[in-house]
C-alpha cells in the first residue's frame, strides 16, 4: 500500500485532497508546512508528496529542492499543486525536482490519474533499481568466489613450487579447447574454476609424498591417487563449486578405463575431464623438472597422438591439435 504525504498550510487544501484520495487505497499522511513536511518525509520516505506551492516561510520550491538534496528522499516522486499557472512557474518547479504540475482549480478525476501513473511508474523504477542491485551484488559474490578459488590455487603454488604457474597455463588452454568443442557458458565457468581447481585434493596429501624428489613407493602412489577423492569430498558440498567437480574428480581417468579413482571408460568420463587430461599432459611434459628437462613440442604432440584411444579419448586430441595448430 503506498503512502502519500499532503503538505498544504490551508487545511480546507487537505481536506479536499484527502476526500479525493481517501477509499483508493492509500495511506495519507499531512504537514501543514515546510519543515513539517521534510520531517514527516524523513519520518516515513512517503511513496509520493503532493505538494503546495505557495505556503509562508518555506514554500513549495524550496521544500522540493531539499527533498531531492537528501539522498534517502531524492528519488520521492513531488506533485506540486498550485494557482499559480504560468510557465515561470512551472519552469522553476521543473528545475527544483517536481516529477509534476497541477494547477487549481484541479478536476479530480485527472489528480487521481496522474497520481495513479505516477505511482505506478515509481513502482517500475523501484524495481528496475532493485534488480540491478541484485544482479550487482552477485557479480560482486561472484568475483568473490573467483577470487577466494585463485587464492586457494596460489596457495597450492607456494606448496609446491615444481608445478608453480601449471593451473594458470593448463586453465586458459582447457577454456581455448572447451570453446572450440562448442562449450559455452554457464558451462565454459565450471570448466574455468574446475581446471583451476583440479589439484586442490592435493591439499590432502602430506608433505613427505607430494614433495619427495624421487619416485614414490607403491604405498605412497596409493595415497597419491586419492586427491581426486580429497578434491570430490572438499568441493561437492559447497553448492557454488558441485558444477565444476567434473576436472577435479576426473581428470586422471583414462579413456581405456586403465585411470583412477573410479576406472571410468570412454564416454563415461565428463567431457571436459577428456579434454582437461590432453592439457594436463602437455604441460605437465612440457616443463622443466628437476629429474628431467622439458620435451620438445614435436615430441609432446608425437605422444599425445600415439596416446589417442588409449589415455586420450580420440576426439579430445583432435580438439587439442586443432586449438593448438598442429592439425594435420
Amino acid at each position: 500500500m503506498s503512502t502519500i504525504l499532503i503538505v498544504d498550510d490551508n487545511i480546507m487544501g487537505r481536506e479536499t485532497l484527502e476526500d479525493l484520495l481517501d477509499g483508493q487505497g492509500y495511506i495519507l499522511a499531512f504537514a501543514a508546512d515546510g519543515p513539517e513536511a521534510l520531517r514527516q518525509a524523513t519520518a516515513l520516505t512517503p511513496d509520493m508528496i503532493l505538494l503546495d506551492v505557495m505556503m509562508p516561510g518555506m514554500d513549495g520550491f524550496e521544500v522540493c529542492q531539499r527533498l531531492r538534496a537528501d539522498p534517502y528522499l531524492a528519488e520521492v516522486p513531488v506533485i506540486m499543486i498550485t494557482a499559480l499557472d504560468d510557465d515561470n512557474s512551472r519552469l522553476r518547479g521543473i528545475e527544483v525536482g517536481a516529477d509534476d504540475f497541477i494547477a487549481k482549480p484541479f478536476k479530480r478525476t485527472e489528480l487521481r490519474a496522474r497520481v495513479r501513473t505516477i505511482l505506478r511508474l515509481n513502482r517500475y523504477h523501484n524495481l528496475l533499481s532493485e534488480r540491478a542491485a541484485l544482479q550487482q551484488a552477485h557479480a560482486d559474490l561472484l568475483l568473490s568466489y573467483d577470487a577466494t578459488i585463485e587464492g586457494w590455487v596460489y596457495a597450492l603454488d607456494l606448496r609446491d613450487k615444481e608445478t608453480e604457474g601449471h593451473s594458470l597455463r593448463v586453465t586458459e588452454m582447457t577454456v581455448r579447447l572447451a570453446q572450440v568443442a562448442g562449450i559455452v557458458d554457464p558451462e565454459l565457468t565450471h570448466v574455468r574454476r574446475g581446471a583451476l581447481l583440479h589439484d586442490v585434493g592435493k591439499l590432502g596429501i602430506p608433505d613427505a609424498i607430494l614433495l619427495k624428489p624421487g619416485a614414490l613407493t607403491e604405498e605412497e602412489w596409493v595415497i597419491m591417487r586419492r586427491h581426486p577423492q580429497y578434491a570430490y569430498d572438499m568441493l561437492a558440498p559447497i553448492p557454488f563449486l558441485r558444477p565444476a567437480l567434473d576436472i577435479p574428480f576426473c581428470h586422471h581417468e583414462k579413456w581405456d578405463g586403465s585411470g583412477y579413482p573410479r576406472g571410468l571408460v570412454g564416454e563415461e568420463i565428463p567431457l571436459a575431464a577428456r579434454l582437461f587430461a590432453v592439457t594436463d599432459v602437455w604441460d605437465a611434459l612440457r616443463s622443466d623438472r628437476p629429474y628431467r628437462a622439458g620435451w620438445s613440442v614435436e615430441k609432446v604432440v608425437d605422444h599425445i597422438r600415439a596416446q589417442a584411444g588409449t589415455h586420450f579419448d580420440p576426439q579430445a586430441v583432435e580438439v587439442f591439435l586443432q586449438a593448438m595448430g598442429f592439425a594435420a
